[in-house]
């Protein structure tokens, strides 16, 4: 009954994108304006709000220019994801649909329901062809109920509040020979754990030592500095280093203090050209993290530096690219760990086949260090005490077929397998106290193989369409975990391991028109089926993502626009992390202003 009940929710899920998509093939008016979203200035120094497609192809194969909106998990600026292909809005993404113009400066502000308010701001002070100087400023925040959908609490309302805000800047000056960047960021966030905490023995809720009221606050700094050769030089190089220091006011109750976390990275590539078409490269990194516990602290966190040294070798021809090459890697021992050394390959191949096809397959692996910040910024409610041992990906190969052979259209297939080590899963640690739900790390190796397809479509920049599937299937072993493993207060085993909190089933639609020349629409949808979390020493399902939002834009001139968008149009109740529900239906408009 539960596969057919996946099945027919994956058939309702297509058959909506069947209806939005049936009228938009009755377009049939060209459109001289671009369809390109703002090319904001955050664009410049922040590679996070660009698509993150990990194989780098042949120019040759031109994919449709289909407009991604973000997709809002209703609490607008919530940062986790419930997998890979599924993610929320950053902080630094704008929300417009206007044409890109010379403009210095842009401001963004977008005001909702549950007091949902978004805003942005950035100037070019400096835009010369030898200096670049940006500054930039983002503002999410959420303060409305939303009600529990678990059984002992369900119905019951709880205020869930958030306020993220990042600004920054950005400098870039060329040199004759080398270009010079700096840049630096401030970050501040303030959250309450308003998540469902573990039954009390008090008979009236909340529980008076529960508190869903406090504030946690988090800060951020991070500066860069970094130096890139001319390509014209006999040895070409890029060097950058950086600095991140992150901090949490709390621990698991406003009575204990938090801890804070320096990183510092540094990176370089030397490279020599033979000719035209091929050269040799030595890649090198190395990050160092410190801690600043408080005293009497029984958190977990410990110094460790890693590093990663990547000889390699490439090859451009005619209708083909090769790069062989491998990844040296070590991480140093943490508390009573031993040092980790290891080697993965670091290789690509793709070809041309035939007129706008391109076939690929690249093997690398990696260090994901876990640090606080990274993990905060994939699940805000994260265990602010708790240190996760690095992951490490000893082979990450992926294999696909891109194609354009049809005007229009554009088709990618792919398939990936992936072994990593030290893999982190959340789950959920309920307290009768303190702030009563935060997200504990359960670290184990896993492997994943994943298949997904993707199709593009593009009419006459009047209707872009994109549509993708993905499928994810865990090696689930059967070992049965010790409690100890996740440090649960209840000292019993727990049962086999899952992909806890990470979807099985993806299916991504995005449907942009432009009936006019003024006006934009999107509608987008996403499902993330079969993810599964750890309660009571218990595996449990959790309910399916399936969210269908729009947004609409009007644009006045160069200088003004407003868009209206409408969330959750299905009025489904879900969670990305168990026990913090999200909001329902809700809709914010919003005006964007280029000077």
């Amino acid at each position: 009954m539960k596969a057919m009940k996946k099945i027919t929710d994956i058939i309702k899920a297509l058959c909506i994108i069947s209806l939005l998509g049936t009228p938009l093939s009755l377009a049939a008016q060209d459109d001289d304006q671009s369809l390109n979203r703002e090319l904001t200035l955050e664009r410049e120094y922040n590679p996070s709000v660009q698509d993150a497609n990990k194989v780098n192809t042949l120019p040759a194969v031109r994919e449709p220019d289909v407009t991604r909106m973000p997709i809002d998990y209703a609490i607008l600026s919530i940062p986790a994801e419930p997998g890979r292909e599924i993610g929320t809005l950053a902080a630094e993404r704008l929300l417009s649909d206007m044409t890109y113009n010379n403009r210095r400066g842009y401001l963004n502000l977008g005001v909702g329901t549950y007091r949902n308010i978004n805003g942005d701001a950035g100037y070019h002070i400096l835009s010369t062809d030898k200096d670049r100087l940006n500054l930039f400023l983002s503002h999410r925040s959420s303060n409305g109920d939303v009600k529990y959908q678990e059984s002992y609490l369900k119905g019951e309302k709880v205020r869930a509040k958030l306020n993220n805000n990042l600004g920054g800047l950005n400098y870039r000056h060329e040199f004759s020979r080398a270009a010079l960047r700096l840049g630096a960021m401030y970050g501040y966030s303030a959250f309450n754990y308003y998540g469902i905490p573990a039954p009390s023995m008090y008979s009236v809720w909340p529980s008076p030592v529960v508190d869903t009221e406090t504030n946690q606050q988090s800060r951020q700094i991070t500066l860069n500095a970094g130096l890139e050769s001319k390509k014209t030089e006999p040895v070409g190089y890029v060097l950058d280093v950086d600095y991140t220091g992150f901090a949490y006011k709390y621990a698991w109750d406003n009575s204990m203090d938090g801890i804070t976390e320096h990183s510092t990275g540094a990176r370089m590539n030397l490279y020599k050209m033979f000719g035209a078409d091929r050269w040799i490269g030595l890649a090198a990194r190395m990050n160092s993290f410190f801690y600043n516990l408080p005293e009497a602290s029984s958190a977990t966190f410990a110094n460790y530096m890693e590093g990663t040294l990547t000889p390699y070798y490439q090859v451009e021809g005619d209708f083909w690219n090769l790069k062989l090459g491998m990844n040296l890697m070590f991480v140093t021992p943490r508390n009573d760990e031993k040092m980790k050394v290891f080697i993965t390959p670091n290789a690509g191949f793709d070809l041309k086949a035939g007129s706008g096809t391109l076939l690929y397959l690249n093997a690398g692996g990696d260090i994901r260090s876990n640090s606080a910040f990274l993990l905060s910024r994939e699940n805000l409610y994260t265990d602010p005490y708790m240190g996760v041992t690095p992951s490490r990906t000893w082979l990450d190969a992926v294999a696909g077929i891109k194609t354009a052979a049809l005007p229009g259209f554009w088709f990618h297939a792919f398939a990936e397998y992936k072994r990593t080590d030290d893999d982190y899963f959340f789950i959920p640690y309920l307290m009768p106290e303190g702030f009563g739900n935060v997200s504990r790390v359960l670290s184990y190796d896993s492997k994943l193989l994943r298949v997904g397809v993707e199709v593009k479509y593009a009419y006459r920049k009047l209707v872009e369409i994109n549509l993708k599937g993905v499928y994810n299937n865990w090696n689930e072993e059967k070992e049965i975990l010790r409690d100890e493993q996740i440090q649960t207060p209840d000292f019993q085993l727990i049962p086999e391991r899952k992909a806890y909190g990470r979807p099985q089933r993806e299916l991504m639609a995005d449907i942009h028109v432009r009936p006019i020349g003024k006006v934009a629409l999107t509608l987008n949808y996403r499902l993330s089926a079969g993810r599964k979390t750890l309660l009571y020493n218990k595996n449990e399902e959790m309910k399916d993502i399936s969210e269908l939002n729009f947004t609409g834009a009007y644009i006045f001139n160069d200088t003004w626009g407003a868009y209206l968008k409408l969330n959750n149009l299905l009025f489904k109740k879900y969670e990305l992390i168990y026990g913090y529900p999200l909001q329902g239906f809700n809709l914010m408009a919003g005006i964007n202003i280029n000077f």
